[in-house]
């Protein structure tokens, strides 16, 4: 199970959650020649604000 989850042909199809790569790339005889990992939230940085402050410049209409 755990391979399953790591590994690329392992995972569900993101079209149809019920194949796996692996099955959907082989009925369309279609081979992985390379692919990009994402981690959801990956690269996102939330910035820190200042409620008040943020605020305070609406109210003076900056």
């Amino acid at each position: 199970k755990f391979l399953d989850e790591v590994s690329l042909v392992g995972q569900p199809f993101i079209k149809d959650p019920d194949s796996k790569v692996g099955v959907v790339l082989k009925r369309a005889q279609a081979q992985v020649i390379q692919f990009i990992r994402f981690e959801v939230g990956e690269g996102i940085e939330k910035k820190s604000d200042n409620f008040v402050a943020d605020v305070l410049a609406q109210a003076r209409g900056n």
